[in-house]
């Protein structure tokens, strides 16, 4: 079964960013800029689960959660800048089912859905494979968190898992160094140019046959990273 997601916020960059990881996961997106086109997706559309930012133009996420509260028990996380207890008091309160707060990393996320989504539907037997991404011989579990290249079990730090996974989400596609740091960290810094050499090249000594001369994970020079389709 593929899931609907909703996912409700005005910045264009976090909504490509989801729209990556819940794709790569298997999940359909459907994304609105403000409130009140959230509301008109919910009518027209059949949706699993919403994501909703707080601060949106027309109507906020709280008053879209009340909204569709009325309506249906679909499960809904609420994604703010707010970190205040008291804020998650009021999302949860208005009927949200959890809450995270920004930055946040684009994996814990998807790992948020996925809990929700069970608890409120179950996941059908084989549906694991759909938390699994494959490129070549090399397989990620999204689920368990592991990488294997082959029957080889490879041994990766949270930021390498955070980048392999993105990378294999969209085999071909280049990212730049900024991009790479903002969907790993949330944010970036000048100075995260030369961390992003470093975990690139550690990654691949992890997974190349010659990490001088990779075939997954290549340099478009001036531009990025992108790993290679096979």
């Amino acid at each position: 079964m593929e899931y609907h997601i909703l996912v409700a916020e005005d910045d264009s960059d976090i909504v490509e960013l989801l729209r990556l990881y819940l794709e790569g996961s298997g999940y359909k997106v459907h994304a609105a800029q403000d409130g009140e086109q959230a509301l008109e997706i919910m009518e027209k559309e059949h949706i699993d689960m919403a994501v909703l930012d707080i601060m949106m133009p027309k109507m906020d996420g709280y008053e879209v959660t009340r909204q569709i509260r009325k309506k249906s028990r679909i499960p809904i996380l609420i994604l703010s800048a707010k970190n205040q207890e008291e804020n998650k008091i009021l999302g949860l309160n208005m009927g949200a089912d959890d809450y995270l707060t920004k930055p946040f990393s684009p994996l814990e996320i998807i790992a948020r859905i996925n809990a929700n989504l069970r608890r409120c539907y179950g996941m059908e037997q084989g549906s694991e494979n759909k938390n699994r991404l494959r490129v070549g011989d090399l397989v990620l579990d999204m689920e368990k968190v592991i990488l294997y290249n082959g029957n080889r079990k490879i041994t990766l730090t949270a930021t390498e898992f955070k980048m392999i996974a993105l990378f294999m989400a969209h085999p071909g596609r280049i990212y730049t160094k900024r991009q790479l740091m903002e969907a790993v960290n949330g944010e970036y810094y000048e100075a995260d140019n030369n961390t992003v050499m470093v975990h690139i090249s550690k990654l691949r000594e992890k997974i190349e046959e010659d990490s001088r001369k990779p075939q997954y994970i290549k340099t478009i020079r001036g531009i990025g990273y992108k790993i290679e389709k096979r």
